[in-house]
């Protein structure tokens, strides 16, 4: 059977809760050279489904897929020694791993290392750097990646300030459903930046970053109800 049909079987399985099954097939697939099975049988071993929990045997997979160029099992590497578990916490190890990821395409990892770039947590703080990584993410439909390059914009942080792209940016964050991108977007209308003022719009998206929970977007629902302002 080819493995494509394998991993389609195993999947079945693992979705079924059958998780020794699963495993016992990923781990044949995984020894005909397919590395993402590599990598799926390291999630086995980090979440103990079918087996007993143990990092360090997920460590052990998931460094074996990473170094033949696997980029979800470098994630997991970077989320493992960002958390310092299984490991000695390693800011700089995952920002390593996630670079990796990044490079090979992974919007997650992506966001994850410019989050690291701006905050300069694992790495030197490169505004710049931050700002190409998120573009990167955005591109592959991040949300939040869209959210947090058009703050660099609006504040002119690693790139030419432009309230106008903030705004674009903000309005694609905000579409995708990112309640950051909500309230930022409401925050342009409100305040007529990088596009016509329109409160009407800037409470829209107010209104729906509270309902996401947003928690300065319900402050100022609050108040503003209180207020007797609005009904909400």
């Amino acid at each position: 059977m080819p493995n494509t049909e394998l991993k389609a079987e195993a999947l079945e399985l693992f979705n079924a809760k059958e998780y020794e099954k699963a495993l016992e097939l990923y781990l044949y697939i995984a020894g005909q050279g397919d590395l993402a099975s590599l990598s799926t049988v390291g999630y086995f071993y980090h979440n103990g489904f079918g087996v007993e929990q143990s990092y360090a045997k997920a460590i052990e997979y998931y460094k074996k897929a990473s170094d033949a160029g696997e980029h979800s099992s470098s994630y997991n590497l970077g989320l493992l020694y960002l958390r310092g578990l299984g490991v000695q916490k390693n800011s700089f190890k995952a920002h390593e791993y996630y670079l990796k990821a990044a490079v090979k395409g992974m919007p997650q990892a992506q966001f994850d290392v410019a989050l690291m770039f701006e905050e300069g947590e694992g790495c030197d703080r490169n505004y710049s750097e931050a700002a190409f990584w998120y573009e990167e993410a955005a591109k592959r439909g991040n949300a939040e990646a869209f959210n947090n390059l058009g703050v660099l914009f609006k504040e002119g942080t690693g790139v030419e300030q432009s309230y106008k792209k903030a705004y674009i940016l903000f309005k694609q964050s905000a579409t995708k459903g990112s309640p950051e991108g909500q309230f930022n977007l409401g925050a342009m209308y409100g305040q007529g930046f990088g596009c016509e003022e329109n409160q009407e719009k800037a409470l829209e998206w107010c209104r729906k970053a509270s309902f996401q929970g947003h928690q300065k977007a319900k402050d100022i629902m609050y108040r503003l109800q209180q207020d007797g302002q609005i009904v909400f």
